[in-house]
C-alpha cells in the first residue's frame, strides 16, 4: 500500500508540474502576444507625441526667448488678437450651433435636405475653403462680395484687409462658417438623445417653448455644450489656417495670431527656438482648459 501511495503521489506531483508548465506556457504566450500588440503603438506614441513635446520644451527652456517675445510689438498684438479670435469665434459658433440644432431637430424632409447642404463647409478641406473665402473678399470686381455690393446697392466695398481689425473680423467669420456645421451636428445628436416623453409631459403641463428649452434642453445639454466649447477653444487657439489663408495676417501682422506668428518666426525668420517659445506661451491658457475638459469628461462618465 505504501508503494502504491508513493506511485500515486509521484503521479499527482508530475501532473501538477505539467499543469503548471502548461499554464506558464499559456500565460507566457498571452504575455508575448500582448507585448507584440502594444509595443508598436507605444513606440509610435513615444516617437510622435512624447518626444516632440519634450523636445519642444527643451527648445523653449531659455527665459530670454520669452523676454524677446514680450519686447516684440507683433507678439503683443498677436496675443490680443488670439484672445479676441478664440473668444468671439468659439462663443458665436457655439450659441449659433445650439440654436440651429433646435431648428434641424424638426422632422421635415426639406429640413433634412437643408442640413445636408449646411454640412458642406465642414466637409470641405480647410485650405481650399479658406482660400475661396479670401478670393471672395478681394477688392474690386474680382471679389464676389464687392461685386455684389456694386451690383445690388451701387456702392464700393471696403478694402477688407487694409485694417487689422477688419482682417481679423474676416478671419473670425471664416472660422465660424467652417466649424459651425460640426458643432451643430454634435448638439443635434445631443438633442435627439433627449427622451421625447419629457417634452410631451411638459407640453401637457402647459409649458411654453421657452420653458421647455430652459428647463429640459439646457440642463440636459449643458455638459455636452461645455465639452464642445472647451474642445473648440483648444482647437481655435492652435489653429492658424483661417488667418493664414484669409487675411494672411495683413496688414503687417496686425491681424495675426500667436500660432501664425510662431510659424513666421520658425520658417520665415529661421528662428525655430523663438517660434517654439511663441507656441509654448499659450500653455498657461491651454493647460487649464485641458484640465477643465478632463474633469467635465469624468463628470459625464460618473453621471452616466
Amino acid at each position: 500500500m505504501s508503494g502504491g501511495q508513493s506511485v500515486l503521489a509521484l503521479g499527482s506531483t508530475a501532473a501538477g508540474t505539467l499543469r503548471r508548465r502548461s499554464a506558464w506556457r499559456l500565460h507566457g504566450s498571452d504575455f508575448l502576444w500582448s507585448v507584440a500588440f502594444v509595443l508598436p503603438y507605444s513606440a509610435i506614441f513615444a516617437a510622435f507625441a512624447i518626444y516632440p513635446i519634450l523636445y519642444a520644451l527643451w527648445m523653449g527652456r531659455d527665459p530670454e526667448l520669452y523676454s524677446a517675445l514680450l519686447s516684440d510689438p507683433r507678439y503683443l498684438v498677436a496675443a490680443a488678437n488670439t484672445a479676441l479670435f478664440a473668444g468671439v469665434a468659439v462663443n458665436v459658433q457655439m450659441v449659433l450651433a445650439l440654436l440651429l440644432s433646435g431648428f434641424f431637430a424638426r422632422r421635415r424632409r426639406w429640413i433634412k435636405l437643408l442640413l445636408v447642404v449646411f454640412m458642406l463647409p465642414w466637409t470641405l478641406p480647410a485650405v481650399p475653403a479658406y482660400l475661396s473665402f479670401h478670393w471672395m473678399l478681394v477688392t474690386g470686381h474680382l471679389g464676389l462680395i464687392d461685386h455684389l455690393l456694386q451690383l445690388l446697392f451701387g456702392i464700393e466695398g471696403p478694402n477688407w484687409f487694409i485694417h487689422g481689425w477688419l482682417g481679423l473680423t474676416c478671419d473670425i467669420i471664416a472660422s465660424v462658417w467652417k466649424w459651425l456645421p460640426l458643432w451643430t451636428l454634435i448638439l443635434l445628436g445631443g438633442r435627439m438623445a433627449i427622451p421625447q416623453d419629457l417634452y410631451d409631459a411638459a407640453n401637457i403641463d402647459g409649458a411654453s417653448l421657452y420653458q421647455r428649452f430652459v428647463h429640459i434642453t439646457v440642463p440636459l445639454l449643458a455638459n455636452l455644450y461645455l465639452i464642445s466649447m472647451l474642445i473648440s477653444a483648444i482647437w481655435t487657439f492652435a489653429d492658424y489656417t483661417p488667418v493664414l489663408f484669409v487675411s494672411m495676417g495683413a496688414p503687417a501682422f496686425t491681424s495675426s495670431v500667436i500660432s501664425l506668428l510662431s510659424f513666421h518666426y520658425a520658417f520665415d525668420l529661421s528662428h525655430s527656438t523663438l517660434g517654439v517659445a511663441a507656441g509654448l506661451s499659450m500653455l498657461p491658457v491651454l493647460v487649464p482648459m485641458i484640465v477643465l475638459l478632463t474633469r467635465a469628461l469624468y463628470r459625464t462618465e460618473v453621471q452616466l
